[in-house]
């Protein structure tokens, strides 16, 4: 019987080989939940690897260029490391490098989304019946 943790060896021979698929190194990564998501986005044109579109099983290599845009935000990223399996929230960062630019402008457009969402009118829903009654006052008021 194979022991839970063991590592598949075709698995394995990707790693060692420094590659693995796309979809996989983007869920690997955390850009996505799950490899759907990852290969759906993909076939979208959502992540790009070095400006091009590919398919999902494409092999991703040490040193490739990367590009995801998820919910108008965008990540220039190279990737460092290679992984076949989902690891913790440090893991998946020491797996790629994001540039300067792209986290320059990340971040720019998440201040201009709190700016716009802090400064939007509130509307708490239906007026109660004694704010309705203060409403009416203030309107019949000559």
């Amino acid at each position: 019987m194979a022991r839970p943790d063991a590592v598949d060896p075709a698995q394995d021979a990707h790693a060692e080989a420094g590659r693995t698929r796309f979809d996989k190194w983007l869920w690997a990564a955390r850009f996505y939940k799950t490899r759907t998501l990852a290969a759906q986005a993909i076939e979208a044109g959502q992540a790009r690897l070095a400006g091009e579109r590919v398919k999902a099983a494409h092999p991703v290599r040490i040193g490739d260029a990367v590009t995801v845009r998820r919910q108008g935000l965008a990540w220039d990223v190279v990737v460092t490391g290679i992984a076949d399996r989902r690891g913790s929230a440090t893991i998946a960062a020491s797996l790629y490098r994001e540039s300067a630019e792209s986290a320059a402008a990340r971040e720019a457009e998440e201040a201009t989304r709190r700016a716009a969402f802090q400064s939007r009118p509130t509307f708490p829903g239906r007026p109660t019946k004694r704010q309705r009654r203060k409403l009416a006052d203030f309107l019949d008021e000559p």
